[in-house]
């Protein structure tokens, strides 16, 4: 089921889930089939495992419940989205603790050089368009040290359009595994209605960049 939305006073609904405004609009109409308000048990189970003050980034962070939660646990959050009216809406839920928003876009918002611990994902890959797929790998494995973790909900689907755009766990492997090893595939049993049955909790570890793989095309092909 694709998150459709009714034409706007600003001309129109934007197609493009690469665009700002497509999320403004669907922020603004409320119509957000992904937002659980809450935080699912596997996302719990993870943060108790991991001790001290993880540093973690949240892309398209959307209402903050996640980064409200991990906040709580004492982590240093860093939560962004590059809609507007998530990020406003982010701010109403996380009230004083509002600082850890920054309305900024994932592929090209100033992390300071310094990695991350954890690079948390949930709903914001399949809200990609595909072709935004390799950038999406590439900038993880950038802003996560190595041995550092990209970890959540992955949508593994087929599907005709999206978003959500669905992937399989091959396309996903292929995507990844440069740079990352999976390390954790879990059952997802709280999934909201639009992904029941069709999304995994994983975790890929990132690889000492002494062994990172090189690019799919960079490499040697059979004669």
């Amino acid at each position: 089921m694709a998150w459709k939305a009714r034409d706007c006073a600003r001309g129109g609904v934007v197609s493009d889930s690469g665009d700002a405004v497509f999320w403004d609009v669907r922020y603004e109409q409320a119509i957000t089939p992904w937002a659980a308000g809450d935080v699912q048990a596997a996302l719990r189970t993870f943060a108790e495992g991991l001790p001290g003050s993880p540093r973690a980034l949240i892309p398209g962070c959307g209402s903050g419940h996640e980064a409200g939660f991990l906040l709580e646990r004492g982590w240093d959050v860093l939560a962004i989205d590059f809609s507007s009216a998530a990020i406003a809406q982010a701010r109403a839920v996380l009230g004083d603790r509002a600082r850890v928003l920054q309305e900024a876009d994932f592929f090209t918002f100033d992390d300071d050089g310094k990695p991350f611990d954890v690079v948390y994902e949930r709903a914001f890959l399949c809200a990609l368009p595909p072709r935004s797929w390799p950038a999406y790998a590439t900038r993880a494995a950038q802003l996560v040290r190595p041995g550092g973790v990209l970890a959540g909900f992955f949508f593994l689907a087929e599907t005709a359009s999206g978003p959500p755009f669905g992937t399989s766990q091959a396309a996903l492997d292929e995507l990844l595994g440069d740079a990352f090893e999976q390390v954790a595939d879990d059952q997802v049993s709280d999934s909201l209605p639009v992904f029941a049955g069709r999304e995994r909790w994983q975790v890929w570890r990132r690889i000492d960049d002494d062994h990172v793989r090189p690019p799919h095309d960079a490499r040697e092909r059979p004669a």
